[in-house]
C-alpha cells in the first residue's frame, strides 16, 4: 500500500522517529518504579537502578506497542483531524518500512534484555501480547477495552516488583487498577465528548453519562483503598491522602472545564497544580518511608 511518504529532511524525519515512540508518553512508566517506593528500598543504590532499568525496558516496550497501534491504524489516522497531523506514519513523515524497522529493533533490545532480567521482560512480554490483542480485537469491545488499558499499568507495576524481587502488594495491586480504571474511563469520556463516534468505532457503545459513572465508581474506590492502605499499613503516610484527594479533583477539573483528559500525560504536564501536587505526593511519600535509624 502507498505510504503517501512527504520528502523531508534528515532532521524532520528523525524528529518523526522519535514522535514515533511516543516519549511523553513514557511519564506513564514511572508506575513501574512505585514498588521501589513503597517497599522503602529508595536509599539503596542497586534497588534504585533495578527499577531504573526495569523502567528503562518498559518504555521500550510501550513505544513497541504504540508503533504496532500507529501501523495497524495508519488508514484511520489519516482521516482523523488530528491524528492525521500528529502521527508521523499517517503525515507522511515516516515510511511505513522504517516504522517496522524500528520496532523490530526495539524487539531486538528486548531480547537481549532478557539475558539480563528475563523476569522483568516476561512480564513486559505479557504486556505486548495483551497489548497486540488490544490492537486487533479488544479495543472494540466495551469495557473490556478500559480494563485492557487498566491492566497495563498493573503490569507496570509488578514489573517493578517483580525487578526488586518484592512481592506486589494486595493493596497496591487494587488501588492501581482502580485508579487506572479511573483515567481510562476519563480518557473514553473525552474522546466521546470532543470527537464523538468518529473518534473510535467502539465509542458507539458508550454514552457520557456511562463513562462518568465508570470514573466516579474508580476514583471513589482508588481513594478508598489507598486510604485502607495507608491506615493499615503505612500509618505515617496519611499526610498523602489531602494530596492524593486534592490530585483527583484538580484533574477532574482538568477534565471538566479545561477540556482536558484525553491524554492523561498531556493533561499532568499541562496543569502546574497537578504537576505540583505530584511532586509534594512523591516527597511526603519519601519522607514518610524514610527509614528511622536507631
Amino acid at each position: 500500500m502507498h505510504d503517501n511518504v512527504i520528502r523531508r529532511s534528515p532532521i524532520e524525519k528523525l524528529r518523526g522517529l522519535v514522535a514515533l515512540m511516543r516519549p511523553k508518553q513514557w511519564v506513564k512508566n514511572g508506575f513501574v518504579l512505585a514498588p521501589l517506593v513503597f517497599a522503602g528500598e529508595f536509599l539503596k543504590p542497586e534497588a534504585i537502578g533495578l527499577s531504573l532499568f526495569a523502567a528503562f525496558l518498559f518504555c521500550l516496550g510501550s513505544s513497541a506497542v504504540y508503533i504496532v497501534n500507529d501501523i495497524r491504524d495508519i488508514e484511520g489516522d489519516r482521516r482523523h483531524p488530528k491524528k492525521s497531523k500528529s502521527r508521523p506514519l499517517a503525515a507522511g513523515v515516516i515510511a511505513k518500512n522504517t516504522a517496522i524497522a524500528l520496532l523490530l529493533c526495539l524487539y531486538g533490545v528486548l531480547v537481549i534484555a532478557w539475558k539480563i532480567a528475563p523476569a522483568v521482560v516476561s512480564v513486559i512480554a505479557g504486556y505486548l501480547l495483551l497489548n497486540v490483542a488490544y490492537t486487533f480485537a479488544l479495543k472494540h469491545q466495551p469495557v473490556i477495552d478500559i480494563f485492557t488499558i487498566a491492566i497495563g499499568f498493573v503490569l507496570r507495576v509488578y514489573a517493578g516488583a517483580v525487578a526488586l524481587t518484592v512481592p506486589l502488594s494486595g493493596w497496591m495491586f487494587i488501588t492501581t487498577l482502580c485508579l487506572a480504571l479511573y483515567l481510562a474511563a476519563v480518557k473514553r469520556r473525552q474522546e466521546l465528548s470532543q470527537s464523538g463516534i468518529e473518534g473510535r468505532k467502539v465509542l458507539e457503545k458508550y454514552s457520557v453519562s456511562l463513562v462518568d459513572r465508570y470514573a466516579e465508581m474508580s476514583a471513589t474506590g482508588a481513594l478508598i483503598f489507598y486510604a485502607l492502605f495507608v491506615m493499615s499499613a503505612k500509618p505515617n503516610m496519611i499526610i498523602t491522602v489531602p494530596l492524593v484527594l486534592f490530585g483527583m479533583f484538580r484533574y477532574w477539573f482538568v477534565v471538566e472545564e479545561l477540556d482536558g483528559g484525553e491524554s492523561p500525560t498531556d493533561a499532568l504536564l499541562a496543569d502546574w497544580q497537578l504537576l505540583v501536587t505530584v511532586m509534594l505526593w512523591v516527597g511526603a511519600c519519601g519522607w514518610a518511608l524514610w527509614p528511622v535509624k536507631g
